[in-house]
């Protein structure tokens, strides 16, 4: 479904959203649903919702619980879960062909990650109750992949979770769109609408494009790294510059039934190779990602090189943050080791070593460069030298900028929830926000 085209430009409402993806749409969902706001306006630049980082190609797929994400603590991933439950209430309740249900599990290889497993699964099973953790045998009977062509005595463990949702988040924001639409109020859906500008004018904002604006009491940003873009502009979040990082994934024939993490490393939470179920392709088993850092905000998307070199802007903090996270021998060959992957020839054998701690029958020539992946605006705090790892939200005067690496698209519709509750906050007096029914709606029918 493409988003709405409008020859006229409608110049006035209450709450304007910058950003058609999964975590603006989400926002446009709650506002239109669950507040009595009267009129809301996305704004999206090309010529459909969800056309960069939520589309189809562009993301693992995945609707991250918590429950195999190894990198979480157990505080992290109770947060992560409850925003979770929510999308997965949505998804089952009303979002027919936007998701399918698999196995999922994550996969420990040798004594010491096996050990790991064991502690982690104690430690958390009292927040995720129907998780097992399962041996070598059960393993084999639902991923016969995982260990065939193992060796005999190499020590496997896996934990396995029912909730194995694969979502087309694409798929997903259209039908926040269709829900918003059906909520009575008015809303309207500009796309081919690039901002080129927001300013304050008064107790209201300007959202300025190509041919027009439109004038908003309180304004949601949510354009991924374009995000902070418009916040530094504003003058807000410039003690935070973004880290691109670009996923990317390889497809090989069907060798999986589910999903299949493995152990991460807590200070690369985007580089554990996993395998999925394609979407788009029943047949084809994808693995990934990739992740490389280039300097841009979107995906194939070569110009926005400028925009990532005006939030940059050559700072000397900058460049001693970014000097400091490289110094971590762990992240530096990790980055160098992803140089290798764009390589012709020698990436896929390289990749390959790694996918075959999954599929150990693995071979270079069954793995193909697919056509997918987006980026990642991972967040850099000047101040502190390090990544802020997770989602961020700056909140200021009347507008809020929402930036959102992983896991932003399964917390989209919490993030929707703080949106709303601010948003009406910043408008005062008659609106409110029904979060008995937002919450009642969120949980999962039993």
């Amino acid at each position: 479904m493409a988003g709405s085209r409008r020859r006229g430009t409608v110049t006035r409402c209450d709450v304007a959203i910058v950003g058609g993806g999964v975590v603006g749409t989400a926002a446009l969902y709650a506002l239109s649903r669950y507040t009595n706001i009267p009129k809301i306006i996305l704004i999206e630049k090309h010529p459909d919702v969800a056309s960069v980082q939520s589309s189809r190609d562009s993301n693992s797929q995945t609707l991250h619980f918590g429950d195999i994400e190894t990198n979480y603590s157990l505080k992290k991933a109770r947060s992560v879960n409850a925003g979770a439950e929510m999308l997965a209430a949505y998804l089952d309740r009303r979002g027919r062909g936007t998701f399918r249900k698999f196995p999922k599990m994550v996969l420990a290889v040798g004594k010491k990650e096996v050990e790991f497993l064991e502690r982690r699964y104690r430690e958390f099973k009292k927040v995720f109750p129907k998780m097992r953790l399962i041996r070598r045998d059960e393993i084999a009977r639902i991923e016969p992949n995982v260990v065939k062509g193992r060796r005999a005595g190499e020590e496997l463990a896996a934990i396995l979770s029912p909730d194995g949702y694969a979502v087309d988040y694409g798929a997903l924001s259209r039908s926040f769109v269709r829900e918003s639409r059906r909520s009575g109020k008015r809303v309207a859906v500009l796309t081919d609408k690039k901002v080129l500008k927001i300013e304050r004018d008064g107790d209201r904002y300007k959202v300025k494009f190509k041919g027009g604006h439109v004038e908003a009491s309180a304004v949601i940003v949510a354009a991924s790294g374009y995000s902070m873009k418009f916040a530094h502009m504003m003058g807000y979040g410039r003690e935070y510059i973004i880290l691109p990082v670009s996923g990317t994934f390889f497809l090989a024939p069907k060798v999986l039934n589910g999903k299949v993490y493995t152990v991460q490393h807590p200070k690369l939470p985007f580089a554990a190779v996993h395998g999925d179920p394609s979407l788009g392709n029943s047949g084809e088993t994808r693995f990934g990602p990739t992740a490389r850092v280039l300097p841009i905000l979107e995906p194939r998307k070569y110009r926005s090189f400028f925009d990532f070199m005006g939030l940059f802007r050559f700072r000397v903090d900058g460049f001693h943050s970014l000097a400091r996270i490289m110094y971590d021998g762990v992240i530096f060959r990790f980055v160098m080791r992803n140089v290798l992957m764009d390589v012709p020839f020698v990436g896929k054998h390289v990749f390959a070593r790694d996918v075959r701690k999954i599929v150990p029958a693995m071979r270079t020539r069954h793995l193909r460069h697919g056509r997918v992946g987006g980026i990642r605006p991972q967040l850099v705090d000047t101040r502190t030298k390090s990544l802020f790892l997770g989602e961020a939200k700056i909140v200021g005067d009347g507008i809020i900028f929402d930036i959102s690496p992983s896991p932003g698209a399964s917390m989209c519709l919490r993030n929707a929830q703080e949106s709303a509750e601010k948003v009406v906050q910043f408008l005062g007096g008659k609106y409110r926000f029904d979060r008995a029914r937002f919450l009642s709606d969120g949980r999962r029918r039993k």
